[in-house]
């Protein structure tokens, strides 16, 4: 059998590396980045002011675990003003993939961040201190505050960019964080049991831990050309032999995520019998039909043998 072959590449205008589409998606985002980075430095400064003067190794905990929530918001900022960039000769993708290392970088200071903290409260345990209960409490508050608000500005667009995910996952987890040491100023202001100010900062670290190793595990996902979350090969290629009679096998099927929301596939496909021109254009359109409609699959080569 002669063997024939036709590269395709079928791209969404949505979700390619046209500069106006994706500077314009990602303007939503950027301008509440540049939000939550405000009011995050702002209330960061207060939290370690507050801590110092109560003596709350979970509010001065708090606060640097602030300190990390500003630094990531700088690292996803600049990850969108990188991704944006055109594609180029020698990155035929652009640089999406920017962002999938920021979201990675971010999670690894979530790390870094729990292990400090848990360090900090252990000692705390072995050397008691007192904790001026009202002052933790008052700072607290305001650290609350400034987290609902950075919370709400991100939660809108998280849903398909990791690197705001990473962003929006330091927030909520700040958020417990703040609800964890409100409730126990309040505890120790009532009964004087110091001790329940390092035990928090221990659970504070265990809801950050758990947060961070999701994140970690996305990012590592995708540097690792894993295919989508729920998507695999198997699943695609029923898809394909189904609604295309005219395939008889699909072979060396690869399906990867370049950056959030933006997938791409390449195969081999044989036919059930030699096509001409028109019959090959049609099959294409029905492949790539499938592939963006059922599974969003936006950038799809295909060679017919």
């Amino acid at each position: 059998m002669a063997v024939l072959s036709k590269i395709v590449h079928a791209h969404r205008p949505k979700q390619t590396s046209s500069s106006d589409d994706v500077f314009e998606y990602r303007s939503v985002a950027r301008k509440r980045l540049w939000l939550a980075l405000t009011v995050t430095g702002i209330v960061m400064l207060a939290e370690v002011a507050g801590g110092i003067l109560s003596n709350s190794l979970a509010l001065v905990s708090d606060a640097g675990h602030m300190f990390t929530h500003f630094f990531v918001l700088a690292v996803s900022l600049g990850a969108i003003f990188c991704a944006a960039r055109p594609a180029c000769h020698h990155r035929t993708f652009g640089f999406f993939r920017v962002e999938v290392l920021a979201a990675l970088f971010n999670s690894l200071s979530l790390f870094g961040i729990t292990g400090w903290i848990v360090y900090e409260s252990v000692l705390r345990i072995l050397y008691p201190a007192a904790v001026m209960s009202l002052r933790m409490l008052s700072v607290a508050v305001v650290g609350l505050a400034a987290n609902l608000i950075n919370a709400a500005l991100l939660r809108g667009t998280n849903k398909n960019d990791l690197n705001v995910q990473s962003a929006f996952v330091h927030m909520v987890a700040d958020t417990l964080s703040s609800v964890a040491i409100i409730i126990g100023a309040i505890i120790i202001r009532f009964t004087g049991w110091d001790i329940l100010d390092p035990l928090l900062g221990i659970a504070i670290a265990l809801v950050i831990l758990r947060w961070g190793w999701g994140l970690f595990m996305d990012s590592v996902h995708i540097l690792l050309e894993g295919a989508p979350k729920g998507l695999t090969t198997d699943i695609v290629k029923k898809a394909l032999l189904e609604g295309v009679p005219q395939i008889r096998e699909i072979c060396d099927l690869h399906i990867w995520t370049i950056t959030s929301d933006m997938y791409s596939m390449t195969a081999q496909v044989r036919l059930t019998k030699e096509c001409s021109m028109e019959e090959w254009k049609d099959i294409k359109t029905k492949i790539k039909a499938i592939a963006d409609e059922r599974f969003d699959i936006e950038h799809v080569t295909i060679e017919f043998d």
